[in-house]
């Protein structure tokens, strides 16, 4: 079945860097999107990044841009967000999710991915 799995979160000063991974399996097409979602406590959840898994296309949320990379691995099956100059207001649950439908990555809505990953806590400390 298919089966997203997050990793890499962990607690981090202000400035510094985290990277995270996203493993996927169980997808039968070579042409959909992933995305890295983020939740923090009583805000609602929020579209980070976006990258089709078969040409590379993307899409950043303003407060991510220039910090923010998303990349794949298609032999690898991963999808990885690199995360620099980290805020103290990137403190959330880091959500992977993908869905079938290659233009998800345009908008980056969560309401258009179907799987979803158990999210990865990052912490970032004054």
């Amino acid at each position: 079945q298919v089966q997203l799995v997050e990793s890499g979160g962990g607690l981090v000063q202000s400035g510094g860097a985290l990277r995270l991974s996203c493993a996927a399996s169980g997808f039968t097409s070579d042409d959909y999107a992933i995305g890295w979602f983020r939740q923090a406590p009583g805000k609602e959840r929020e579209a980070v990044s976006c990258i089709s898994w078969s040409d590379g296309s993307t899409y950043y949320a303003d407060f991510v841009k220039g910090r923010f990379t998303i990349s794949r691995d298609n032999a690898k099956n991963t999808v990885s967000l690199q995360m620099n100059s980290l805020k103290l207001e990137d403190t959330a649950v880091y959500y992977c999710a993908g869905d079938l439908d290659p233009y998800s990555v345009a908008w980056c809505r969560a309401k258009d991915f179907a799987t979803w990953g158990q999210g990865t806590q990052v912490t970032v400390s004054s």
